[in-house]
């Protein structure tokens, strides 16, 4: 079986077989991420992307435990600690020697714990003896690295690699030394507590004694070098695994927390919580969510501020990091090569080797036409949200700076619409996100040609020009709002008269070269709901448009409603369900009054996470219809963890309760709110508005929820509308 999901024209994930092991153990930490199996091993099998990573090279591509060479039995794994813990359960297999069973299954329990901290990953491994009588046995680990780039794993080939040394012992440690083609030397560094009894070039050995109840603890540290810097001591496991509760233990500080009725629904929370930050960053920015892993372990634009609106109401601080990124890498200069140009909003940024030998253009790359809109769009919810002026007063030169961007670089044509043609050789053809190369096309299935006017980025540019009318009121600059309110009024004009088609009941999902719209029915429509664009009426068209069977699979809204030209449920964006177009859909459909809709919605995505492997929402998963008695189809090579994805269910439950901040006013305001069947309470702790903070307790009733004040602290007021 084989399969090729395209990135773009050429950046693709290349897919020669299936996986061996669908449901990889995934840790990470800052830059650091790991993919393990179930036994806590890197093995390279199936698609062969597990390994230790660190900016986006592969550290470690092998490393097994043994007991007396054989691979122990699984018991059980999980993920743990906000998901850069790893705990393994294993035991002993049958060990004959000289033709006879010298020590029984199950004797030996084997527990592993593998954290990630501060580019290493710690592992302490407890061996437990459970016989009657003593026991003598092996433990090997063996190691390897091939310093892999990221983008060699996923398919890309190169010419010529750097320089590999063979691995080396120097002061008790095992080096793997590797000097890339960009002049940085890279090592993983092996360290064992205590010695082992023996080494081999890639391996070592410990012997064993156990009396009965007695337990033997061993540690293995692999530190990720770059740089050729002086070489990082490890602290230890457990000095490490302390520094981690005390770092988590800040980050849950100022939080709302959520709590339901359903244990399932708060398996589905909790889940995304800690995949949240696992794959969030501290940068000297501030916090920022990577965007998935494997492949997009890194800074991306669109997808952290995506991700970050869909926090907004639950922790507005993802927002502020993610503002002060990229706002501190903002294009300055028109770089064509980079599809860079004055005031865009970055789009992706690597570490990698073959970044930094452009090798692939992404070192620092700004080829989207989304993440400029949608930068602006975030800064004013943000406003909203916190009423921190200052730091939006900080921001604004990076805010007009945007806003120019989309005047004289989005809209070159001057038509009001903003348009993408890729200037980048080697860029992404499409670069909405939607980027996958066939994704915009014609009723006939031909391909759409540029510059396009994608649907979706005329209603984040409305919401941009709006947001923008909002801040500049507040700074003082009223002619700088009417322009942006009178921009906006344009926009929503031409948008309707040029983007609507009757016959589909939904607007089109683009403009071509020619101002010729693509007629066809996708779910980039649904996002000028979540951000206003769309008429009333045409809002309740779609509403229940993409309910309909062509659209609705049951799990959620497929990117391409079935009968369309390309449609493939099996595609990545021709048909597929993405959990995080389905939340910004519900936030549209919940926006124009169709609350019932959003929560149809919700429903089919919660049904679909109790198939989920670890109630992990995943990148997106195929877009077949549902079955009766069957679970939804998993995609092979999707992201799991993806941020975007597991913010969506708070997304949801914004949708769900008509939430509405405001930090000016001191308020807290749900409209029509509603609960799913599936909820019959739900309580918030600590949501705060500008200095107050509120406890709620929501009670569904067949036709409307019931709002408690439990607890309220500072000038806070809960308004409820009907």
């Amino acid at each position: 079986m084989s399969d090729t999901i395209r990135i773009g024209n050429e950046w693709y994930v290349t897919v020669a077989s299936v996986r061996a092991d669908n449901n990889p153990y995934v840790v990470k930490s800052d830059d650091t991420f790991a993919l393990f199996d179930r036994f806590g091993d890197i093995r390279s099998f199936g698609t062969g992307e597990h390994g230790l990573y660190h900016e986006d090279t592969r550290f470690l591509s092998h490393l097994e435990l043994t007991i007396d060479g054989l691979r122990p039995m699984y018991l059980g794994a999980t993920v743990k600690e906000r998901s850069n813990l790893l705990i393994v359960e294993l035991m002993n297999p049958d060990l004959e020697r000289d033709g006879e069973v010298a020590l029984a299954k199950g004797e030996i329990h084997i527990f592993r714990a593998k954290l990630l901290w501060e580019a290493a990953c710690h592992e302490h491994i407890r061996l437990s003896h459970h016989g009657l009588e003593p026991a003598e046995f092996e433990i090997g680990l063996r190691f390897d690295a091939d310093f892999r780039d990221l983008f060699e794993v996923r398919g890309a080939h190169r010419a010529k690699s750097g320089e590999r040394a063979p691995p080396v012992r120097r002061d008790g440690t095992l080096d793997f030394d590797y000097r890339g083609l960009d002049g940085v030397a890279r090592t993983a560094c092996v360290r064992l507590s205590p010695a082992p009894t023996r080494w081999g070039e890639r391996e070592a050995h410990f012997k064993v004694r156990l009396a009965p109840g007695q337990e033997q603890h061993l540690y293995c540290t692999i530190t990720c070098d770059v740089g050729g810097q002086p070489r990082r001591r490890s602290e230890g496991y457990e000095a490490a695994f302390r520094s981690n509760a005390r770092a988590r233990a800040r980050e849950d500080g100022d939080r709302c927390h959520i709590e339901s009725s359903n244990p399932l629904v708060d398996q589905w929370i909790d889940r995304s919580l800690s995949d949240l930050a696992m794959l969030t960053t501290d940068l000297p920015t501030g916090p920022f969510p990577y965007a998935g892993v494997p492949w997009y372990s890194t800074t991306f634009g669109r997808d952290a501020l995506i991700t970050a609106r869909q926090m907004l109401w639950l922790d507005p601080s993802l927002a502020r990091g993610v503002l002060a990124c990229l706002a501190a890498t903002q294009a300055a200069t028109e770089e064509p090569e980079r599809d860079a140009e004055p005031g865009k909003i970055l789009h992706e940024a690597r570490k990698c080797e073959m970044a930094r030998t452009r090798e692939v253009p992404f070192g620092r790359y700004y080829g989207t036409v989304d993440a400029t809109p949608l930068f602006v769009g975030l800064a004013g919810a943000y406003w909203q949200r916190t009423g921190d002026l200052e730091f939006i007063r900080g921001l604004w030169p990076q805010l007009l700076a945007a806003l120019d961007w989309i005047d004289r670089y989005g809209d070159r044509d001057g038509d009001g619409f903003v348009e993408y043609q890729r200037r980048s050789s080697r860029g992404l053809t499409q670069q909405g996100w939607k980027d996958s190369h066939d994704s915009i096309f014609h009723a006939d299935g031909h391909l759409a040609e540029g510059p396009i006017a994608l649907c979706e980025v005329q209603a984040y540019v409305y919401e941009a020009r709006l947001a923008a009318a909002q801040l500049a009121a507040a700074l003082g600059d009223s002619e700088r709002a009417a322009h942006q309110r009178a921009a906006a009024a344009a926009l929503q004009r031409e948008f309707q008269a040029r983007f609507w088609c009757e016959e589909l009941g939904t607007y089109a999902i683009a403009l071509d070269g020619e101002k010729r719209p693509c007629r066809i029915a996708a779910s980039n429509a649904g996002h000028a709901l979540w951000c206003g664009l769309a008429s009333p009426g045409h809002a309740a068209r779609m509403a229940e448009r993409f309910l309909e069977a062509d659209f609705f699979s049951g799990w959620g809204i497929r990117t391409v409603a079935s009968g369309q030209a390309r449609y493939n449920p099996m595609s990545y964006h021709n048909g597929s369900v993405w959990p995080h177009d389905n939340a910004l859909i519900a936030l549209g459909l919940a926006r124009y009054g169709h609350t019932d809709a959003a929560l149809r919605v919700m429903d089919g995505l919660f049904e679909a996470t109790l198939h989920f492997a670890q109630h992990r929402v995943p990148e997106l998963f195929c877009g077949f219809p549902r079955r009766e008695g069957e679970g939804p189809t998993l995609y092979p090579v999707a992201c799991a963890p993806q941020a975007w994805s597991a913010a969506a269910v708070f997304a949801m439950l914004e949708a769900g309760l008509g939430l509405q901040i405001d930090a000016a006013g001191m308020a807290v305001s749900l409209r029509a709110p509603r609960l799913p069947a599936f909820i019959d309470w739900l309580e918030l702790r600590g949501l705060t508005a500008g200095a107050g903070s509120v406890d709620l307790l929501l009670q569904r009733y067949d036709q409307n929820v019931g709002v408690r004040v439990v607890r309220k602290s500072g000038p806070i007021e809960v308004h409820v509308a009907v």
